[in-house]
C-alpha cells in the first residue's frame, strides 16, 4: 500500500524523536566556532552512533557471498549481478518497525514512474539484515511489495535474500553501509539508501532517503550500466547534468550545457546563411547571367562565386561552433585556415 508523502514525513519526524528521546539528559549540545560565527551541534543519540554511510563508489562488489531466496535455495550474488544490467541493492528487514516499509514503500513509487522495465534494464535485490529472519518470512514481505508493483508474487526481478551474519557483514561492509543491532528495543537501527551497481558489479551510485524521484533514479541507472540502458537523449542529459551528492539529485554544468548550446546554435546560424546566401545568389544569377556571358565562359565564373559563398557560409560556422565548444583559440585557428584557403571569400573580394 502507498502511503501519502506528508504520512510519511510526519512518521519520519516522529521516528527522529524517539530516537532523540533516548539520548542521555546529561548530553549537551557541543558549540563550534568557524571564522568567527558560532554554531550550536547537537549530539548525536547514542544509539546512532557509528551508524552512517561511507561511499565505496567503483568498489567491487564479494558476488561469492552466499544467501537463500524466497524459496530456500542457496544462491550467490552472481546470481543476480550477471553483467547483463544494472542491480539496486538495499538492505532492510522485514519486522523493522517503521524506516524499512517507508523505504521500500518509497522504492515501489519510483519504480512505478521509471520508464525502464524492471528484470529487463534492471533487477532489485533486498537483503535481510536480520540473520533469523526465515525464509517463510521474507517470501511474505516479498510478495507483499510484488502486489504493490501490480505483480504476481514471485514473478517481478525484485529480489528478498537471507543469509548469515557473516555474509550481511560482508555485504555491508562492501557497500560501506554501516548498522548496528540495539539489543534493549530488540531492532536494528540502520541508515536508509539505494545502492546501485553497475552489471559487472562495481558500485556506481548512493541514493539517500525514503523517497527517490523517478527521474534521478532514472539517470542513476543509466549512469550505471555505462550506456547499456537507456536512449541517447539520456546519455546527452548525463552530459549536461552531474550529480550532486550534496542535493541528492542531479544538477546542471554550466559549462557543458554553454558547450551544446553554443554548438547547436552555430549548426543552425550556419545552415541559415548558407541558405540565404545561395537564394541570392541564384536571383542575381538569373537576371545578370547572360549579360556576363562571354567568349570564354563567363558562366564559369558564376559558378566559382557561388561554391565561395557557400564555402564562406561553412568557414563562418565552423568558427563559431568551435568558439562555442573549445574556446577562442580553436576559432582562431579556424579562422587562419580560412584565410590561408586559396579562393576564398575574403580573397576574392579584394580581386
Amino acid at each position: 500500500m502507498r502511503l501519502p508523502s506528508f504520512i510519511k514525513r510526519a512518521a519520519c519526524l516522529l521516528l527522529a524523536a524517539g530516537l532523540s528521546a533516548g539520548a542521555p539528559a546529561s548530553a549537551s549540545a557541543q558549540v563550534l566556532i568557524e571564522d568567527g560565527v558560532a554554531t550550536h551541534k547537537e549530539p548525536l543519540p547514542k544509539r546512532l552512533e557509528g551508524i552512517d554511510i561511507e561511499e565505496h563508489l567503483d568498489r567491487a562488489l564479494p558476488l561469492d557471498l552466499p544467501f537463500r531466496n524466497t524459496r530456500g535455495e542457496a544462491v550467490t550474488l552472481a546470481s543476480y549481478v550477471r553483467g547483463e544490467r544494472p542491480v539496486i541493492f538495499t538492505l532492510n528487514y522485514s519486522d523493522c518497525p517503521m524506516l524499512c516499509s517507508l523505504q521500500l514503500s518509497g522504492l515501489v513509487t519510483a519504480v512505478q514512474g521509471l520508464d525502464r522495465q524492471l528484470g529487463k534494464d534492471y533487477e532489485i535485490v533486498t537483503v535481510s539484515l536480520d540473520p533469523l529472519e526465515s525464509m517463510q518470512r521474507a517470501a511474505e514481505t516479498e510478495a507483499r511489495y510484488h502486489r504493490d508493483l501490480g505483480r504476481e508474487p514471485g514473478t517481478a526481478a525484485w529480489h528478498f535474500l537471507t543469509g548469515s551474519q557473516a555474509s550481511i557483514d560482508a555485504l555491508a561492509d562492501a557497500l560501506g553501509i554501516r548498522y548496528a543491532y540495539n539489543e534493549k528495543r530488540k531492532e536494528y537501527v540502520h541508515p536508509a539508501a539505494l545502492v546501485l551497481t553497475t552489471p559487472a558489479g562495481h558500485i556506481a551510485r548512493y541514493l539517500y532517503g525514503i523517497e527517490y524521484h523517478p527521474r534521478t533514479l532514472s539517470l542513476s541507472l543509466v549512469e550505471a550500466a555505462r550506456g547499456k540502458v537507456g536512449s541517447s537523449v539520456d546519455r546527452l542529459i548525463l552530459f549536461c547534468f552531474h550529480y550532486d551528492a550534496t542535493e541528492g539529485r542531479y544538477a546542471p554544468m554550466a559549462m557543458n550545457i554553454m558547450r551544446v548550446g553554443g554548438a547547436l546554435t552555430a549548426l543552425g546560424l550556419a545552415l541559415f546563411l548558407g541558405s540565404y546566401w545561395l537564394r541570392q545568389l541564384r536571383r542575381r544569377g538569373a537576371g545578370g547571367r547572360d549579360a556576363r556571358r562571354g567568349p570564354s565562359g563567363g558562366v564559369l565564373e558564376g559558378n566559382m562565386l557561388e561554391s565561395n559563398v557557400l564555402r564562406g557560409g561553412v568557414i563562418a560556422g565552423s568558427i563559431i561552433a568551435s568558439s562555442a565548444v573549445t574556446g577562442p583559440a580553436a576559432a582562431a585557428n579556424v579562422a587562419g585556415a580560412a584565410d590561408a584557403t586559396p579562393g576564398s571569400p575574403v580573397e576574392d573580394t579584394g580581386s
